[in-house]
């Protein structure tokens, strides 16, 4: 097998251990059936699995995965404690998140923002069989409020890559075809803001592909980027930069002028000798991998241990790092990251000047 060991982001992950052979456990977009009191046809079938198709496309694939993950979880709990998923019983569910809190059983206990993620996952699940979750019902509510005031902690945020950074890292690749890729990765992720999975789902034209997040159009001043992202559709603007040697859209064009790649997939993977490009979409955490790799590589932190120096970049690296090198107005780093609120976009930008404005001596002190 010549081809690189990195995964379609379109490949199942695996299926759930404990979903199987349990109704209650399918996958809920399934639940989508015509009323009990309406005969089936074959046209109304086929609406049926339309409507299904539909319902799935709601949610990314990796959100609908983490979520049957979390009804998979809590159904299997629910069982070890001799009661049943449904209907949703409150206080059971206060029981549940307490557990995941402390720790008592064999798992670890989880971080506030993880157990907020399980309650979510769960009120989509009920949401999905038709029962509604009351997240305001005080066997919930103020458990959670508890274990929020308990055990949050602040956010550990990603180290951020700036220009600097990443001229050094993209200096360590080599130019063959895989370094080729890895460079316009790592310079068109900076430059767009995107997040690794915007980068990865990137097709060369408008619906190449089933699983396609978005498409590039080249064009004499940059890059237009079309994405189908977390928060909606928008446009992300790459313009050329000064030098070949740093330029984004020439990465980019370098890339898919050797890799040969004029349909589907933009990123994929190659050969192990790194001189041909397959058809199969990169894997996001390929990105991550790239990231900590390079930065490695560059000495970026070399002042700290190498366990602490991978810990502290990530996919989002790129975005902080854009964020807090651009020295343009703060709306235009909004809109480039796609943030509905310019608050977000601070919690971006690790050296912006925190104390600008001054209310102390706005206020006569």
């Amino acid at each position: 097998m010549d081809s690189e060991t990195e995964k379609s982001t379109s490949a199942p992950s695996g299926a759930v251990d404990d979903a199987r052979g349990d109704e209650s456990e399918q996958e809920a977009p399934n639940s989508i059936a015509l009323p009990a009191h309406v005969a089936g046809s074959g046209t109304l079938d086929r609406l049926v699995d339309t409507a299904r198709d539909y319902a799935r496309a709601a949610a990314s694939e990796n959100t609908l995965k983490a979520y049957a993950k979390d009804w998979a979880h809590f159904a299997r709990w629910c069982r070890m404690k001799g009661a049943e998923p449904l209907p949703p019983s409150p206080e059971m569910i206060g029981l549940y998140l307490a557990d995941l809190a402390s720790g008592s059983g064999p798992s670890p206990a989880l971080a506030v923002s993880t157990i907020d993620r399980r309650l979510s996952g769960l009120a989509w699940n009920y949401a999905q069989r038709g029962f509604t979750l009351d997240r305001e019902n005080r066997h919930i509510a103020t458990v959670l409020a508890g274990i929020k005031r308990k055990h949050a902690r602040p956010p550990v945020q990603k180290a951020a890559i700036l220009a600097e950074d990443i001229l050094a890292m993209v200096a360590t690749l080599p130019f063959d075809l895989r370094g080729l890729r890895d460079r316009a990765i790592l310079l068109i992720g900076y430059a767009g803001g995107l997040r690794r999975s915007e980068i990865v789902s990137l097709d060369v034209g408008k619906d190449d592909t089933p699983d396609s997040g978005g498409w590039v159009e080249i064009l004499e001043k940059g890059a237009l980027l079309t994405l189908n992202a977390k928060t909606g559709w928008r446009e992300v603007e790459i313009g050329r930069g000064s030098k070949k040697q740093s330029c984004p859209v020439h990465a980019l064009e370098q890339w898919l002028h050797f890799a040969r790649i004029d349909f589907g997939p933009v990123f994929v993977g190659t050969s192990r000798d790194g001189k041909r490009a397959s058809e199969t979409r990169l894997n996001d955490k390929h990105v991550a991998r790239l990231i900590k790799r390079t930065a490695l590589g560059a000495g970026i932190r070399a002042d700290l241990p190498e366990k602490d120096r991978l810990a502290l970049f990530s996919g989002h690296s790129l975005r902080a790092g854009l964020a807090s090198s651009a020295e343009v107005d703060e709306r235009y780093v909004q809109k480039q990251l796609g943030h509905a609120s310019a608050e977000m976009t601070r919690r971006y930008q690790r050296r912006r000047d925190r104390f600008r404005v001054n209310l102390t001596k706005a206020a006569g002190l």
